[in-house]
């Protein structure tokens, strides 16, 4: 397979690993310390982190849709910009949001494959479904980026919480 076939079939890998709720998938995607930045939804430093928080995100039906991938290689190192169009809803399926915007990647090839090391998402345009889509195009972005704040702050918590038990745990054993 040649290195853009690869690159492409990873970054389906990504969207169906989302969609599907396959997070072994979704982690293979990624490097053990990728960078990524998805603007005002919140940045993370490692592929553990980003996994938490997209299986957080993601309570009801997705659909991820990417298209028009432009891929450049040179040796073990790429770059790519690809479109996104993320359709995510809420639990069962009521509510949600319309992502549009571009991812712009940067890969490297490993021993088991190409993988994402850096990510940036772009949003173009986010667009509320449901009662909330009565809410200007222009608030949704600074709306959701509020929310996703919570969820990074949730995950952090509960994240050094599962820490310090573990290390009160480890003092009790001794």
């Amino acid at each position: 397979m040649r290195d853009k076939d690869q690159i492409t079939a990873v970054l389906t890998n990504y969207a169906t690993g989302i969609d599907q709720r396959d997070w072994t998938l979704f982690r293979s995607c990624f490097t053990e310390d990728c960078q990524c930045d998805y603007s005002e939804m919140g940045a993370w430093r490692d592929r553990e982190s980003i996994t938490r928080y997209m299986i957080h995100a993601h309570s009801g039906p997705s659909l991820h849709r990417l298209s028009n991938a432009s891929i450049h290689i040179e040796g073990d190192s790429a770059n790519s910009r690809v479109y996104v169009d993320a359709l995510v809803t809420g639990p069962k399926g009521i509510g949600g949001a319309q992502t549009l915007g571009y991812y712009e990647d940067t890969w490297q090839r490993r021993d088991e494959g190409w993988k994402i090391s850096a990510r940036r998402f772009v949003p173009v345009r986010l667009k509320f479904l449901g009662l909330l889509g009565l809410i200007p195009s222009f608030l949704a972005l600074p709306i959701a980026a509020l929310a996703s704040r919570r969820v990074n702050a949730a995950l952090n918590t509960k994240n050094q919480n599962t820490k310090n038990q573990n290390a009160k745990n480890q003092n009790t054993n001794h």
